[in-house]
This record gives structure tokens, sequence and C-alpha cells, in this order.
């Protein structure tokens, strides 16, 4: 099993959810952490929850979806601290509408910081990482990635082709020191709904605030256990990880009934 004791670990997205629960766990973990975030205010309270004063903190706003920031951001890091050891693509987010009605603007954004973000870390940092004596590249895929959801076409792709993403990378890094682990969650009380940019849901009576409600009521993982599960993966150097029943019931669901259970699951989301 791996010892994080002194990693240098990169977490995008680190200003809530699991990005905020991973930094403070890999903290205690004596980690030393490279976190951010578009979000100035909410990153500097991640910070403000970490109680551990002999680990190295680097905090920066940063948009993933933007390629030369994101380049620029990993030469700064590796600046900084020297060298990195694990990088965690976490930063996602959500736009709710039909494709008929979506704009192209709202799926670039969806696209740009879903995948595209995850792309770009991977890529500033696997240069170097494969130059450590053991590495690992975390992107956080999704159970849209086995079964889509209606009205949520742009983060189902983006989630279907981190997918691909990552077992290309299985592939092309199979006999090199760098592990990617393939992370698959199911529903996570994080505010990702709830900041969702909401347009229409696949029930035209659903309000946002209705539909965030309903999420939070069926989310089956805190955060926290969603952190946890993934620090562990990485230290058993895992490849693909799913997390929650829910995660796991969908993927078997797909398996056995592959036509049937996109259209059951679109019917059930609808109604």
């Amino acid at each position: 099993m791996k010892n994080l004791k002194n990693n240098v670990v990169v977490i995008t997205g680190a200003a809530s959810g699991i990005g905020r629960e991973l930094a403070i766990q890999l903290a205690e973990h004596n980690c030393n952490l490279a976190l951010c975030d578009i979000n100035k205010e909410e990153l500097g309270k991640t910070i403000s929850l970490i109680n551990n004063n002999n680990i190295k903190i680097k905090s920066d706003v940063l948009n993933v979806a933007d390629e030369h920031a994101v380049y620029k951001y990993a030469t700064a890091v590796l600046n900084y601290f020297g060298h990195v050891d694990r990088v965690i693509n976490n930063a996602g987010k959500v736009v709710s509408n039909s494709l008929n009605d979506v704009s192209i603007e709202d799926f670039k954004l969806i696209m740009d910081i879903n995948f595209w973000g995850g792309v770009y870390g991977t890529k500033a940092f696997l240069p170097h990482l494969l130059t450590r004596p053991e590495a690992t590249i975390v992107n956080i895929s999704s159970v849209n990635a086995f079964i889509p959801f209606p009205n949520n076409g742009p983060y189902n792709c983006s989630k279907y082709a981190v997918c691909g993403f990552n077992e290309s990378l299985h592939q092309e890094l199979k006999n090199t020191n760098v592990t990617v682990l393939s992370v698959h969650p199911g529903g996570i009380k994080t505010n990702i709904v709830r900041n969702a940019k909401f347009i229409k849901a696949a029930n035209p009576n659903v309000t946002h605030e209705k539909s965030t409600k309903f999420f939070e009521k069926i989310a089956k993982t805190s955060a926290g256990t969603a952190a946890e599960k993934i620090i562990m993966a990485i230290k058993k150097d895992k490849k693909r990880l799913l997390i929650g029943s829910d995660a796991y019931f969908f993927e078997y669901f797909k398996r056995l009934f592959p036509k049937f259970s996109v259209s059951f699951v679109g019917k059930i989301a609808s109604r």
C-alpha cells in the first residue's frame, strides 16, 4: 500500500464538495497540497478547515477550462514544490436543459470544464509524473458514464468522454510508474446540483429548487466518504473506483439490460 506522507498532491475544484474533503483528509495524511478553484472565497474556507501546520499549501484561483492557464499553473506548482506526486482532476459543473434547447455555448462550457479541464490537467503534469518513482492521476467520471440522464446531455457526454480518456490512459501508461484512477461516483451530497446552471428539467414542473432538494434527498454518499474512498484507492493503486451503492446498481443494470436500462431511467427521471 502506498505511503502518501510528504507527497505533493494537486486538487482542482478544491473549494467545495469532494475536492474540499480530499484537501482536508490528505492534509491529515501529511500531504503537501496544491489547491485550486475558480471560487477564491470558498477556496479560502477550505484552507481554513485544514488543521495541519506541518504541511505546505499553495492556493490559486484557476479556471481549468483555460488551457494556457492550466499549463502556467502546472509550471508554478512545480517551481513551488519541486515535484508533484498525485494529480486529482476533480473540478466539474452541470447545466440542466434538453439537447434540443441547450445552447452550444453551454454545451462547450460543460465539456471545457468536465472533460478538457481533466485533459489539460493530465497533460500539463504527465511529463513530470513520468519521472517520479510512482505517481497517480485521478480523473473524476460519473455513474452518468454508464447510464445517461435526460436533460443532462452535456454532463453525460463529458463524463462518458472522461471514462474513455481514462481507459486510453490505462492502455498507454500500462508499463509506466503512473497509475490512472477512473472514479465513478453515484449521488454524492455536494452542491453540484445547487450550483448547476439550471434551465429546464426533464419534467417541466420541476424547478431548480425542487431538483436540488430531490437530489439532496436521494444522494447516498457524503463528500467525506467519497474522498475517503478515493484516497484509499490511491493508496491501493487501483485503476477504477465506483462510489456508492447506486453506482454499483447502475453499472450492473446497464450490463444486464443495455437497452432497457437507458429507457427506464429516462422514464423515471421524467416523472
